[in-house]
């Protein structure tokens, strides 16, 4: 893995954080999309967590002072993470990131919960063109604080149905197994999936990777392979083993290698990998503003324009966003815009992108190409151009 060069300060991060907030890029807003890489319960904005947990009377703890956090705009002051972490972007990062990922989870209980986390991302969906998606979920931390499996896929269910037909927003699911658990648990939640093959189309594997490869969780892929489901993995940026675990999730994971590969952006650092991903036409999901603001690494953007410019298929996602500075999509593709020069035509590329590594039913891929397709500038329209 390539060392670091040059570290962003916390400030020149708050300054980006600020103009993609307040981009206006009518290109990037009005784009058709679809969205792959985005955890539905990194969606848990400060207003949904405070109003379901004021719904049982119950409290929300604040991470810095370990007290009940007296009023919402305290428990949004515990999410604004640029302001709190340490200069050079992020010592203990992960940490605290985890540590209000998991957090959140707590006022996760009965089927209405996961009911309106669910809408609650379709809506927001919606609101950005996203035509379809794969949202990510962690059964494992919810079924280890009691909640039953059943209560939490029939709450994404009923939200889902609602999103197709209200919203135009199609969704199928992936189920990613906690790596910091055992192999033994992630095996035993792949078969208390297996009733909702209608719902879960991936399998992947997410949560903290430090000497958690992905070869650990072999025998769960293996068995997602020969039943039918399409398998992906987590390879997280700045990881110490990051390269291996690409190399091991291109070639070996669930026999013969991954359909798709999620944030992987060191593969950039190496060429070899490079070009057996471009071999195999696996499809990457990037998240380029988490990587950026929780390690301030100025060469983020130039790794992810790497990755575009070798033709690999990759495809932008929001990630966490509640716990990312409240950077959604949209945000993350114009901070391609400011910072990689990513023009119009490029973006176009990406959806096409998106769409074809997406694992969307033929009819809803067809639909969406089709709009894509029409949704590009007229003849004689500049390519590169682009409206603030």
């Amino acid at each position: 893995m390539a060392s670091k060069v040059s570290v962003l300060s916390n400030e020149t991060l708050r300054d980006y954080r600020s103009a993609i907030h307040q981009h206006n890029d009518k290109f990037i807003k009005d784009i058709p999309k679809v969205e792959m890489h985005v955890h539905i319960e990194g969606t848990m904005t400060p207003e949904l967590r405070w109003e379901l947990a004021q719904r049982r009377g119950e409290s929300v703890l604040n991470i810095n002072t370990q007290q009940p956090c007296e009023s919402l705009s305290e428990l949004k002051g515990t999410y604004e993470l640029l302001n709190d972490l340490e200069e050079g972007g992020v010592d203990g990062g992960m940490r605290r990131f985890f540590e209000l990922y998991y957090g959140g989870f707590s006022v996760l209980r009965d089927e209405e919960d996961f009911y309106r986390l669910a809408m609650n991302y379709f809506r927001k969906a919606a609101s950005m063109n996203v035509r379809y998606c794969e949202p990510f979920f962690d059964p494992q931390g919810h079924t280890r604080r009691g909640v039953p499996f059943e209560t939490m896929m029939n709450g994404f269910k009923r939200a889902q149905s609602e999103a197709s037909q209200s919203l135009g927003v199609h969704s199928q699911w992936i189920m990613c197994m906690l790596r910091d658990m055992s192999p033994e648990s992630a095996m035993e939640h792949y078969f208390q999936a297996l009733p909702y093959r209608d719902m879960i189309v991936g399998i992947g594997l997410d949560s903290l990777e430090v000497d958690r490869p992905p070869l650990l969780f072999e025998d769960v892929f293996l068995r997602a392979r020969r039943d039918g489901f399409r398998i992906t993995c987590h390879c997280d940026v700045g990881d110490k083993d990051t390269l291996r675990n690409i190399g091991q999730v291109v070639d070996q994971l669930g026999g013969s290698g991954a359909d798709r590969i999620d944030h992987g952006l060191h593969a950039a650092d190496d060429s070899s990998l490079l070009q057996r991903i471009k071999e195999k036409d696996l499809g990457m999901t990037i998240c380029p503003w988490g990587y950026l603001c929780y390690s301030g690494e100025a060469e983020i953007i130039d790794r992810v324009r790497t990755l575009y410019n070798a033709g690999i298929k990759i495809a932008i996602g929001s990630d966490d966003p509640s716990y990312m500075e409240d950077i959604w999509l949209n945000n993350s593709l114009y901070l391609l815009r400011l910072l990689g020069n990513f023009t119009d035509a490029e973006f176009f590329q990406l959806q096409r992108n998106a769409i074809a590594i997406c694992w969307a039913p033929a009819d809803i891929k067809a639909a969406i190409l089709k709009e894509l397709e029409g949704f590009w500038p007229k003849e004689g329209a500049e390519h590169g151009s682009h409206a603030d």
